[in-house]
């Protein structure tokens, strides 16, 4: 790869153009804020931890069915899974639900991927094998630009970002913004830039003193830095302490009786006091370890996961109780578990699948508060106008569609938005969705209509979708109509046509099938002291394995476990007793790892016991369960009634 395309120029000199760039990045979002294209937030889930056990009392905290978030917990901490700058941009623009966020987080810890070469590839295992899964495409297509040009383009990637940070940052609010030695000098200089020169507070070097042995031309490396800024002067700033590892004789030191000095204390005949100091102020440089293979209890083997002890020392030193913590690049979610665990509220986003449901399992384990689970309202959307203007016409970008998948468009007088075509010298009609809705079962009933109307009819319909509704797959089953097929259209076409170009795209592009969950109500009966409610997990359908990003040896495998044992592929599953159809509210969630019931690391179990407060007349339940590699599926089970 090439450090950058523009040979002729020094970074130092395309430096200034870099971040002039991104600055109007940045200002051009927040001109968007108020408009009706600013970018939302979609709750997928109010996690409320109550993971699995074999007690009696999983429904601590009963919820009101029908109310809002706002009734059930106030101002919950939020899980957010998305590109970070959409994130930011829906934050600062807040909705009806929740208030606009500029200018009321009091501390910014971000640890930004730094390292070029980096493989963040995962292995999932299951039970008989190990699939090494390389990055989804949405995550490979972000990754790539942020290193398309090497260190030019990640200052182009992390610049509006930065600027968008310090306007979520409170006035009294920090920033720690953690790397090495690849990017981070000039990193620091964006940020002198953003923050000013004056607003500089630290270059903390994290000594992690692993022993690390260099080869025969270098020293070995053994830190990393993390640059502390504030937003002004008035700062929040708890000096901390650390134990000393051996007490030390010093001299007391006191204010004198003006408060102008601090001065040698005296005892009454004038002498000084000397004292065992057991412990030390927490200077710029601190030696705490990075986390080892044999710790079991913290380790959750993600790549690039940092230690709760240095995160502690940050949120420590720079908030207070009920303060606001946010991360940007959470990972595994060290940012959150620490905020959590020490009386913070936090937001957190990543744009990985594997760090939102990391970071969730986690904060469920520590029994956090309850807390909300969002994505980005209208991702497709947000790109659609990133590659083809703010102005694009759905229609415009349903002919590229059709077109990929090989479809001619119907006659326009047929044509219903420019949405449908036909497949040559057959009798299937094809229907490409919107981005900016949900694909639902209205649309299906409506693509039938299509099918059996248009031109005197077709044989079958074939409808392409971006965004579905989480219950689609049990809505599929049920219309039980073999001249309907459903297919996704790919989560990354918008950045590959960005890059390539639909001409170059139409042998490359796959549209998959849907993933389809089967579950069900066992039982619902009463007990002595309420209700008890049995949920019972039956089959998974994975979606094509085409779509997962995977060689033909770790495919083969997963069909295996495809084939012979689908539940296996299930991650985490959660029950929610009372759904309204609006906002998912898990009371219930077992997950792998979670091994005090079943002793099984690699399954979930497959049948949830709620006890429940007593409730008249029918639930509405819904079952959500997320697979190994994030996708979502939903079973909704109406008017279950009592049994004697």
């Amino acid at each position: 790869m090439s450090e950058r395309k523009n040979v002729g120029k020094s970074l130092l000199e395309e430096l200034p153009g870099i971040v002039a760039a991104g600055k109007r990045q940045a200002a051009h979002i927040l001109e968007q804020l108020e408009g009706r294209n600013r970018v939302t937030l979609q709750t997928r889930e109010l996690v409320v931890p109550s993971k699995d056990t074999s007690a009696r009392d999983l429904f601590r905290q009963p919820l009101q069915a029908g109310g809002d978030i706002a009734a059930d917990v106030d101002q919950p901490s939020r899980l957010i899974y998305g590109d970070n700058l959409l994130a930011m941009a829906a934050l600062l623009a807040g909705d009806e639900d929740t208030p606009s966020l500029r200018g009321k987080i009091d501390l910014i810890y971000i640890d930004p991927p730094f390292d070029s070469k980096a493989d963040y590839r995962s292995q999932i295992t299951l039970p008989g094998t190990t699939i090494d899964q390389k990055p989804t495409v949405l995550e490979q297509f972000a990754y790539s630009d942020t290193w398309a040009d090497g260190t030019a383009s990640y200052l182009a990637m992390i610049t509006p970002r930065l600027v968008l940070m310090r306007e979520l940052l409170a006035d009294t609010g920090s920033i720690f913004v953690h790397l090495d030695w690849h990017v981070g000098h000039y990193v620091k200089i964006v940020l002198d830039e953003i923050f000013g020169r004056d607003n500089f507070s630290n270059d903390i070097i994290w000594w992690y003193y692993n022993k690390m042995q260099g080869n025969i031309n270098t020293f070995p490396r053994n830190h990393d830095f993390i640059m502390f800024y504030r937003k002004s002067k008035k700062f929040t700033f708890n000096p901390q302490k650390e134990k000393r590892d051996k007490p030390i004789r010093q001299i007391k030191r006191v204010w004198s009786s003006e408060k102008k000095a601090i001065v040698n204390a005296k005892d009454e005949n004038g002498k000084v006091i000397y004292v065992d100091s057991t412990h030390r102020t927490v200077d710029d440089v601190w030696r705490l370890s990075m986390l080892q293979p044999a710790d079991k209890t913290e380790n959750l083997r993600f790549n690039t996961q940092k230690p709760e002890t240095l995160l502690e020392r940050i949120i420590s030193a720079t908030t207070n109780e009920g303060d606001l913590v946010a991360d940007f690049f959470i990972g595994s979610g060290t940012t959150a578990a620490v905020a959590e665990r020490l009386g913070r509220k936090w937001v957190a986003s990543d744009l990985g699948k594997p760090a939102a449901m990391v970071t969730r399992k986690r904060l469920i384990d520590q029994d956090a508060k309850p807390f909300l689970y969002q994505a980005i309202g209208d991702y497709q959307v947000e790109q659609a106008r990133s590659t083809l203007g703010r102005s694009f016409r759905v229609g415009d970008l349903a002919k590229v569609v059709l077109d990929l998948f090989g479809a001619l468009p119907l006659p326009p007088e047929d044509n219903v938005n420019g949405s449908l075509g036909r497949l040559p010298n057959t009798r299937t009609l094809v229907m490409a969705d919107s981005p900016s809705r949900l694909t639902t079962v209205s649309t299906l009933r409506r693509a039938q209509g299509y099918r059996d109307s248009k031109l005197g009819g077709f044989d079958k319909v074939i409808v392409l979708g971006w965004n579905f509704s989480a219950g689609i797959g049990q809505d599929i089953a049920a219309l039980n109509d073999d001249r309907l097929e459903v297919l996704v259209i790919p989560p990354d076409l918008l950045d590959r046509l960005k890059k390539k170009g639909a001409d170059k795209l139409s042998r490359e592009v796959r549209f998959s099938s849907l993933q389809y969950l089967d579950a069900g109500v066992l039982h619902r009966k009463q007990v002595s002291d309420g209700e008890e409610l049995a949920v019972d997990l039956r089959n998974y359908v994975l979606l094509s394995p085409e779509a997962i990003n995977l060689d033909d040896k770790n495919r083969d495998a997963l069909q295996k476990v495809m084939n012979e044992q689908p539940l296996a592929l299930i991650e985490y599953w959660a029950v929610d007793p009372d759904y309204d159809g609006e906002v998912f509210r898990s009371v219930w969630q077992d997950y792998r790892g979670n091994t005090e019931n079943d002793d099984d690391p690699l399954r979930v179990v497959t049948t949830a016991h709620l006890e429940l407060p007593v409730k008249d007349g029918a639930r509405r339940v819904c079952v959500r369960a997320v697979d190994v590699f994030g996708f979502e599926s939903e079973v909704v089970v109406d008017d279950v009634e009592v049994t004697r």
